[in-house]
């Protein structure tokens, strides 16, 4: 199986696509229609110049997969909010953009992207809070009982694990959630078809595995391995008595544990090795939740979006060589 270059996210009733600096949302309408939108995005890995140095370009992708990840989203669900009211004469009100011309637009253009970055970073915050201070703080109950940083340390690490597991196992149970993680399955199995060198359809995309290395499941699972280990040597090497400085400590931490996740994940997309099976596992296992078995529309749907944006006959052209 030979690497794609290619990655994606499922969104509301769809498929996001990305290759390199090109990216496809697809979406399956109420009217049974596919609506594609394709479009470039230019990773901040390469907007800053990091994208050829390790661990730091893995900070800037996982920030760079938030925001593009939110915007697709938002973009896909568009689609399904409520109509506007109709008036008295049986015509639906024209938006404010529309009534107030060109100026008004571009502003509430900017008005969106403002409310994108306050949306990124009160996630990032919340994730932050939720699988790093929280389980910190958890842990410092057991203080009452051992007073070994060490012991501390993985009684932490265990709760941040708890903490995770029962996040994507609860939200794996809400129906609308079910739908979207169909959409994952129908991501991975695409992929994984063209990474074995079939021909692209739902019929052979079916044949394959909902499951992928280089999932944002396993991405985060890793996280969660990458940041015992890292927590546990600074603080046996650096001991801190300041409870607010063990907090500020950790969170300073999270862009190294979220590079260091990145090139491990990476590593395990590119090869097939006992090991790295072995380094997959727990991702795979995790992925059991995070993505379900998707119909032939849904991967229709995927393929759509990876087509508007990918030659994969030309990969496979590549692979029989």
């Amino acid at each position: 199986m030979k690497y794609a270059n290619i990655g994606g996210q499922a969104v509301m009733e769809g498929v996001m696509m990305r290759h390199k600096d090109r990216y496809a949302v697809a979406v399956r309408k109420e009217n049974h229609e596919i609506e594609v939108k394709s479009d470039t995005h230019i990773s901040y890995g390469k907007r800053f110049h990091v994208s050829g140095i390790p661990i730091i370009r893995g900070a800037f992708a996982f920030v760079d997969s938030l925001v593009l990840g939110m915007q697709t989203l938002t973009w896909s669900a568009s689609f399904f909010e409520e109509e506007e009211p109709a008036d008295a004469a049986g015509r639906k009100k024209e938006s404010a953009a529309e009534v107030s011309g060109k100026k008004e637009e571009e502003s509430a253009a900017d008005s969106d992207k403002g409310f994108m970055v306050l949306t990124v970073i009160l996630s990032l915050a919340l994730s932050i809070g939720l699988f790093m201070v929280l389980p910190f703080f958890i842990s410092n109950i057991f203080r009452r009982a051992t007073d070994s940083g060490l012991l501390l340390g993985i009684i932490e690490g265990l709760v941040r694990l708890m903490i995770f597991i029962a996040y994507i196992v609860l939200i794996s149970r809400m129906k609308d959630i079910q739908r979207l993680f169909m959409y994952h399955g129908a991501e991975h199995k695409t992929i994984n078809c063209i990474e074995h060198g079939e021909e692209l359809t739902p019929e052979n995309a079916a044949k394959y595995s909902r499951f992928h290395k280089r999932c944002g499941t396993s991405f985060l699972f890793i996280v969660m391995f990458v940041s015992i280990a890292f927590f546990l040597l600074f603080f046996q090497i650096f001991p801190i008595e300041s409870m607010v400085l063990k907090v500020v400590c950790r969170i300073l931490m999270v862009p190294l544990i979220a590079g260091v996740s990145y090139e491990i994940i990476q590593w395990a997309g590119r090869h097939d090795s006992g090991l790295v099976c072995l380094v997959s596992k727990p991702g795979f296992w995790m992925q059991k939740f995070t993505t379900k078995e998707p119909d032939l529309e849904m991967l229709e749907v995927a393929i759509a979006s990876i087509e508007a944006i990918y030659d994969w006959r030309e990969f496979q052209k590549e692979l029989a060589e």
